[in-house]
């Protein structure tokens, strides 16, 4: 039987390769209250693909040798990030962008407000696996990884991240994105696609001006960046899932990978960087992870690797044959995917908005219905 994907507010994708886009759709609004049409352009609160955008950062600095991959994180926080049920074992980058650092979500702890810190988070014990210690290769995906890779960021370039990511980051690809707002251009901020949930708008509905309040504050406190000081607090630009980018720039990302660094001619990463991001970490061996129905069977620095062929996982929506790399976003009835594929040196990048919480998955697959067909839709753009 065909699971019936429900109908989305919009749908956008493109196809490219290393040299340029090949091809692209939209469909639907943007802004449904307002009847504007969406575009390839549109940036959108693109979920979890930002955790990628994240790596390329995080290896950018690591060229500059500011960072080591393998290095005890705490020598970059200057504060201990330990588990405490494995206190004795240090914790590094690596483990955290590949989801093996034995960090745990719990009650959305990873959305901090501005005055709060990671390092408090941190003394939580929910925000640990305290089986699973790290070092032993045991996948389990957790959004606060990012907020803590985040605070490293800015502790080594003394910059908030946000600031530091559109200038390091996304201008040298000619990407106009943002996480959060504050750094996007106004005509970014007037094609924002609002994002809905039973048909109420959840994120974004901007009605062309930046918001009042970029970051989250607890109610009553004042909106102040001033005080802030980089390293205190990662979570304030949602490095694990808010960034603002529209498929068209999801695919000079896209293009970048695929060139081994090189976009248009300009040099963003090195070779071996691309090989560190996309190479796997975990792979999934039966026992070794918490891999969502089947979603996460592969994963290297800040990207999954699809489909696994082997028992337990269902993470293939459509790839016909193809071993795809990249990253997969859901958030506020967002449904999204940026997939590049190496070997046939193609890539695709999609977004579906609108969709319920909990929709449908499709067909044999722990992808949903709707980003399955976005998907589909997608790869089949390669068709001559």
């Amino acid at each position: 039987m065909t699971t019936k994907a429900p109908i989305p507010d919009a749908q956008v994708g493109v196809a490219f390769n290393r040299d340029g886009e090949i091809a692209s759709f939209a469909e639907g609004l943007a802004d449904p209250a307002a009847g504007r049409a969406v575009s390839p352009d549109d940036p959108v609160r693109i979920a979890s693909i930002s955790k990628l955008i994240v790596g390329i950062g995080v290896m950018k600095l690591v060229e500059a040798g500011k960072l080591d991959l393998d290095a005890d994180a705490s020598s970059y926080l200057g504060w201990t990030l330990r588990n405490p049920a494995f206190p004795d074992r240090a914790i590094n980058l690596r483990m955290l962008l590949s989801h093996t650092s034995s960090v745990r979500d719990h009650d959305d702890q990873y959305a901090i407000p501005l005055g709060g810190s990671v390092r408090e988070a941190m003394t939580d014990r929910k925000s640990w696996d305290l089986h699973h210690g790290p070092g032993s290769i045991y996948f389990f995906y957790s959004n606060m990884n990012f907020p803590i890779v985040a605070s490293i960021v800015e502790r080594v370039t003394g910059e908030r991240f946000d600031i530091w990511m559109r200038r390091e980051v996304l201008d040298p690809m000619r990407i106009d994105g943002c996480y959060n707002w504050p750094t996007c251009s106004d005509d970014a901020v007037a094609r924002a696609v609002v994002l809905m949930q039973d048909g109420k708008a959840v994120r974004d509905d901007l009605k062309g001006k930046r918001p009042d309040c970029p970051v989250f504050v607890r109610d009553g406190e004042p909106c102040d960046l001033g005080p802030y000081r980089p390293g205190e607090n990662g979570s304030l630009f949602s490095p694990q899932g808010g960034l603002r980018i529209s498929a068209r720039g999801l695919s000079r990302v896209g293009r970048m990978m695929l060139g081994d660094g090189l976009l248009d001619g300009v040099r963003i990463l090195s070779p071996a960087s691309v090989s560190a991001l996309v190479t796997p970490v975990w792979q999934y061996d039966g026992r070794n992870g918490v891999t969502e129905k089947g979603l996460y069977c592969s994963y290297g620095l800040a990207t999954a690797q699809i489909p696994t062929a082997r028992p337990g996982c269902a993470d293939d929506p459509g790839t016909q044959g193809a071993i795809l790399v990249g990253h997969a976003g859901d958030a506020y009835g967002v449904r999204s995917g940026l997939w590049i594929d190496r070997a046939r040196d193609t890539g695709i990048a999609y977004f579906v908005t609108g969709l319920p919480a909990d929709p449908p998955r499709g067909p044999g697959t722990a992808f949903r219905a709707a980003e399955q067909d976005a998907f589909r839709r997608t790869l089949g753009l390669m068709r001559p």
